[in-house]
Formats: C-alpha cells, structure tokens, sequence
C-alpha cells in the first residue's frame, strides 16, 4: 500500500480523496486543506463519502510531508497562485513524493516550459527522489492520449480536432465562470482567460505534445474566438440570473498550423444556457457537457466521451476522469526513475483491482 495525500479539497480534491479511497493499492495517509474551516473535519466528510475514512484534515503542511508520504495528488488550483502551487509541488519533490497534479498548464508539456517553471521542479527532484505528472481532462487526456489513440484508427489523418462543449452553469466555480470566462458581463468586457495569448499559454503546450507525437512540427499556433449576448434573460440552477444583452456563449480555437494549414485543433464551445448560440456544436442527446475527438480524413471518426459524478453532474464527472487518469499513474511513477514526466511518458493504466470492488 502507496501511503497517499491529498493536498486540496475543492472540485478536484474532492474527487482524489474517493479516488484514493477506492483503490487497492493506495492509503489515504494524510489531507491538507487552507480553509481553517476544514481543519479538523474528516476526509470523508469532505470528499462527500457517507462514512468517515479516520483521516483528519490539516492546514500543517510540514508535519504531513515529515512522514514522508510515497504519493501526493496536488489537487490545490494553480490558475490565479501559480507560484504558490509550484512551491508547494517543489516542497512534497524535496520530501521525495511521487507527486501528480493537474495544476501548472506550463508543465503539461514541460519540454516547452519556461525554464522558471522546469529549473526548481528538477531541482527539488534531484533533491528528494521524487516525480511529477502533470495531467488533467482539458487540457489533459482529452486533448492529448485520447487523440493520438484515435488517430491510429485512421489511414489518413487531415485534422485532428478535440472539442470540449459544455454548459458552464454545471462547473462548481462560479468566481471563475462570470469573471474568468465572462459570462453575465457587457459584452464589451474583456475576460481574462479570452485575451489573446492566453488560451494558447494553456493549451499550446498540448498541441505540441501531440505535434511531437505524430512526427511533425508546428509552424506557428493561432487562436480564434468568437462570443455571443444572451437574447433574453435566463436563470440557472446553479449560478442564479444572467441578463439578456450579456455574455451567453463563447467559441474559441486553438490551432496548430503544419507547413502552412491547420491541422491540430483545440476548440471549446460554452455555454451558461442551451438557448444562446444554438447553432454551434452540443453535446449528444442535449446532455450538459461532452468532450468529443475528430479525425477529419480516412475515415471520418469521431468519438465522444461523457461523464457524469456527483449526482449527475457533468463538470463533476469531467474532473472525476482527470483524477482517474492522474491517480492511475502513481503506480507507473513509482516503479519509474526519478523525474519529470508527461502523457507520453506515462501509460494510462487499466482499473486493476477496482472491477467491482465496493468502497470499504
């Protein structure tokens, strides 16, 4: 048994904490929250479970890395602290933690990184023994070990496009959903996670990566991006009242252009109400989220993967897949040298032991 922590209780954390609790090979040994709030209370309780794991949460990061867990899931955000999240990653390298995250968008492809990211993340490998992998679902497996299997189905591969088309009023982030995305703002707002360059801060690192995997390189990477108001006034489930006039919809393409054409794509379609902009892509049978891949060439394929979690939740089932994909590998990273890995280091691992196994 892996003596396994997890560092972080949010949307992702939540999900890591059963994740681990579910597998065979895996010991829930320690959780570390921020909040005081959750000091104190049981992963159990903060992970959803209807029992207790005996496992108390903490806000005392050293004593927790003093008994030199064997696995850490990083499961803190590193959108807005990206310093912050790679200290804390460095601090469970240097106490020789395999560590596995989907935080740190730089780090998916760490052969583009910037050096201010890779240099402390080698240097605390060297120092403790441990590994990293950083992995997610968009930007993640849904954009990288997905396509490429994909596209081994082909005989003739055109474009390869990864879509991720979801209603973002299901995403437990409301902060980031109005503020980040723009969503209920004037549309004369300018979003962060839309201006330019910053979706290809996020998801270049993953065109590269399936660059690199299919034998080509890329001339340069372009971005595309198109919104849309709300035509009239809606009220969601989750996240309350959007006005008419504001923004309902948002389409946008990462694309890598190979000697001079377009041949790998990123593309998310969102939505925060299935009325706005009802022309582009949705997911199969009106559901709320779907990631889908396309092989434009011969044959045509496509495929589409949908999943669901607490309570029927599609945010919540896509971020459940990324800690399947991540917690899968801990297993690989241990029996690996020490180092810093990506997806096409690290294999996706079948669901040994966990074929019918009911939850302790």
């Amino acid at each position: 048994m892996t003596s396994t922590v997890v560092w972080g209780t949010g949307n992702v954390g939540r999900a890591a904490i059963r994740a681990v609790d579910a597998h065979p090979g895996l010991e829930l040994c320690g959780v570390l929250v921020h909040d005081p709030a959750k000091d104190g209370r049981d992963a159990g309780d903060l992970a959803g479970l209807d029992h207790a794991l005996g496992v108390t949460a903490t806000t005392d990061v050293d004593a927790v890395l003093a008994a030199r867990p064997g696995a850490v899931f990083y499961a803190a955000s590193g959108e807005l602290r990206p310093d912050e999240a790679l200290d804390d990653i460095c601090r469970a390298l240097r106490a020789g933690a395999v560590v596995v995250s989907p935080a740190l968008y730089p780090l998916y492809d760490h052969r583009s990184a910037p050096p201010d990211f890779t240099d402390p993340v080698r240097a605390a490998i060297a120092a403790g023994g441990g590994s990293l992998f950083v992995s997610g679902v968009d930007p993640g497996w849904a954009n990288d070990v997905l396509p490429l299997l994909v596209s081994g189905l082909g005989t003739r591969v055109d474009v390869l496009r990864c879509q991720e088309i979801f209603d973002y009023s299901t995403y437990d982030q409301e902060d980031s959903v109005r503020h980040l995305v723009g969503m209920g703002h004037p549309m004369e707002y300018e979003p962060l996670m839309l201006a330019e360059s910053i979706p290809t801060m996020v998801w270049g690192g993953q065109l590269r990566l399936v660059a690199r995997a299919l034998g080509v390189e890329l001339d340069e990477i372009r971005e595309t991006l198109e919104r849309r108001p709300l035509e009239s006034d809606v009220t969601t489930a989750a996240m309350g009242d959007f006005a008419a006039g504001t923004q309902g919809a948002v389409r946008f393409e990462v694309q890598g252009v190979v000697d001079g054409e377009v041949r790998i794509v990123v593309e998310h379609v969102t939505r925060i109400h299935p009325s706005c902009a009802p022309d582009w892509p949705v997911p199969p049978g009106g559901g709320a989220g779907a990631h889908r891949v396309i092989v434009e060439g011969l044959p045509r394929i496509e495929v589409t993967v949908q999943a669901t979690d607490e309570g029927g939740n599609h945010a919540a089932g896509g971020n459940a897949t990324a800690v399947g994909r991540l917690i899968g590998a801990i297993d690989w990273l241990l029996a690996a040298p020490p180092g810093l890995y990506d997806a096409l280091d690290v294999p996706v691992s079948p669901a040994v032991g966990r074929l019918g196994r009911k939850q302790p």
